[in-house]
């Protein structure tokens, strides 16, 4: 057995071992991770990423550390598309917030697995059929194309083709059951969203290992290589959800980032295809010589610069739009009209944070949001009902106060029933106030 092949069994050995321990941490204690503990999970992960390519240097394996790298990098910046989906896939069954960790790292590890059979199945493919290079290579320059010019893609329906079938096949409710996959109800059992919600984002990550599991055979077809890459890229997605969840829309760029990178690997796959042509159509099925080509550093390079300039550029239009969205605006505090500092009138929470106008509501990881231009985010609870509203019918395009007027709506209502409900046990017997 070579030193590579034992490091291979150890590494995989340890991969699995974390990730056990780490569904365990999810499974007995559920809750919503803290910003510091999602930063410290992404940044454990990230270090193992790390030492593991470090370990590949010190055994004098800079070939294959330098594909590690570049693979990982790349699987991780396609990986950001998943948070969008899985981010919408959530809001849509309402998962309760103590639940999405576990909902999130079942689905992962459900990912992990078919992306393992995909990989496999793939790395025969290119070995015996250099050709499929030409397929992949022309797929990820439309899926390049869709991503930068396509419109909204449908990959984050709730019901897509996999929970419809199964909707059909069985019997379905409502009803959470605590996380558990099916409950009984008068003698009939029935399936619990929560199992509907995992088939979902297992099925949906899927679909994305069809752009991912591609690309990455441009920069190694080394099996041990490619799943690794694809471990530590899904490994933190789910403490990147929290982290991300309510960043990751306002970088209004990152998708052309991302689309670049794709349509790069696919002209790579393309000309690596050619490198080693042997379809007699082409060329009279020799390779064609004059084909440049492309090492793993330049494909790091590519990652790193297309990443880096989308999100600045987000950032700086961020900025802009906010200097834009202060002028000559009318802000409403709950307290009446609050003059602020800069001449306009302000929309205050309940922690005396204000809000510059225009504001949307939207729904995050932590339930319907009150955002403003600057993307200061805050529950939309904690504002004032009246005001809110009021701000909503003279300041908010339409779609905006219909969010309020309906999903908001409900939210306040139940809000004021818990108030109602509260004062009411606060009230004893014999009608005095016990709060006195």
């Amino acid at each position: 057995m070579t030193p590579y092949q034992i490091f291979e069994i150890v590494s995989l050995t340890l991969l699995v071992a974390i990730l056990v321990a780490d569904l365990l941490i999810v499974v007995k204690r559920p809750h919503v991770p803290s910003m510091k503990e999602a930063t410290g999970w992404v940044v454990l992960y990230v270090s193992l990423a790390l030492v593991f390519a470090g370990v590949l240097l010190l055994m004098g394996d800079a070939q294959h550390a330098g594909e590690f790298v570049t693979g990982w990098l790349l699987e991780y910046s396609l990986s950001i598309d998943n948070l969008f989906v899985f981010i919408i896939i959530l809001a849509r069954f309402s998962v309760p917030k103590e639940m999405q960790q576990r909902v999130l790292m079942i689905g992962i590890l459900i990912a992990i697995v078919l992306r393992g059979i995909f990989i496999l199945v793939g790395v025969q493919l290119v070995e015996q059929l250099s050709w499929v290079f030409y397929i992949f290579g022309a797929y990820l320059v439309y899926v390049a194309y869709k991503q930068a010019f396509g419109g909204e893609d449908d990959a984050g329906e709730k019901d897509n083709l996999v929970t419809r079938l199964l909707k059909r096949r069985v019997n379905v409710t409502d009803t959470w059951n605590g996380g558990k996959a099916t409950i009984t109800q008068n003698g009939v059992k029935y399936v619990t969203p929560f199992l509907l919600v995992i088939v979902a984002l297992g099925t949906t990550d899927l679909l994305f290992a069809i752009d991912s599991i591609p690309a990455i055979f441009s920069v190694t077809t080394d099996p041990f290589l490619v799943f690794a890459c694809n471990i530590f890229a899904l490994m933190g997605l789910r403490q990147l959800y929290f982290l991300l969840g309510g960043l990751l829309d306002r970088l209004v760029y990152l998708h052309y980032g991302i689309a670049a990178i794709l349509g790069f690997i696919g002209v790579k796959l393309v000309f690596h295809a050619m490198e080693a042509n042997d379809l007699p159509f082409i060329n009279s099925g020799e390779p064609i010589a004059w084909v440049p080509h492309i090492e793993t550093w330049h494909s790091l390079l590519v990652i790193l610069v297309s990443m880096v300039v989308s999100v600045v550029a987000s950032l700086i239009k961020l900025r802009m739009d906010a200097r834009k969205g202060g002028d000559g605006s009318l802000h409403i505090g709950p307290s009446g009209a609050e003059l602020g500092e800069d001449g306009h009138f302000h929309i205050v929470d309940a922690a005396g944070s204000s809000f510059a106008r225009p504001l949307t509501i939207e729904p995050r990881t932590q339930g319907l949001m009150v955002v403003d231009a600057d993307g200061k985010h805050a529950p939309i609870t904690d504002f004032d009902r009246d005001v809110l509203r009021e701000a909503a019918v003279e300041d908010m395009p339409e779609e905006a106060r219909a969010a309020i007027r309906d999903d908001a709506a409900a939210e306040f209502e139940a809000k004021d029933r818990a108030d109602g409900a509260a004062a009411a046990d606060a009230v004893t017997d014999d009608g005095s106030d016990s709060r006195r």
